[in-house]
């Protein structure tokens, strides 16, 4: 990817910015780069003003991989479960005839800045937890039995993944929550 191609002319776009910041934090995710040097460089990004300063952060990292476009799984019956630092692809189709889902997105890795899960869910529920400062788009969802569980929060900080949860739930309930995590008590 060249950051100078394009006639940006010194102005930096917002989304090239951006996808100089999903390059590092997938390069860290993958092992690339230590936490310590993905923080050094994300501070040269957030401050570079020219594309040749972009070009100079991203310098030395593995060759982008092309984004995953789309995944199915499936079960017929048990547990569909996906948690932990995993990578969700733009499109993710979830299909189960009698078994619930537990999606954690929560330290999950985006494989682009909006991803879309499409359910097909017959008699099992579906949990998905997002990233606090995801926006939520619960409008392609059809609940046949019970109604859908989800209570809106403003997002933390702007910039976060947009989830588009579509498809059908038929006996189950879908709940969509946003993730917390607790201090610990001394």
């Amino acid at each position: 990817m060249s950051l100078t191609s394009g006639g940006l002319g010194g102005a930096l776009p917002e989304e090239v910015r951006d996808g100089v910041v999903w390059r590092l934090q997938e390069a860290y995710a993958a092992g690339a780069l230590t936490y310590e040097e993905m923080d050094r460089r994300l501070g040269r990004a957030l401050e570079a003003g020219t594309p040749a300063e972009l070009e100079a952060v991203v310098a030395g990292l593995p060759v982008e991989a092309p984004a995953s476009t789309g995944v199915i799984v499936a079960a017929g019956g048990g547990r569909i479960t996906r948690r932990g630092a995993w990578r969700v692809p733009r499109f993710l189709k979830v299909g189960s005839a009698f078994g619930r889902v537990r999606l954690d997105l929560s330290r999950a890795v985006f494989d682009g800045p909006e991803v879309e899960i499409a359910l097909e869910l017959g008699t099992g529920g579906a949990r998905i937890v997002v990233p606090r400062d995801a926006v939520v788009e619960l409008d392609g969802v059809t609940t046949g039995w019970k109604d859908l569980r989800y209570r809106p929060r403003q997002p933390s900080r702007p910039g976060g993944p947009v989830v588009r949860v579509t498809g059908a739930v038929g006996f189950g309930r879908l709940r969509v929550r946003h993730a917390w995590f607790r201090r610990r008590q001394r």
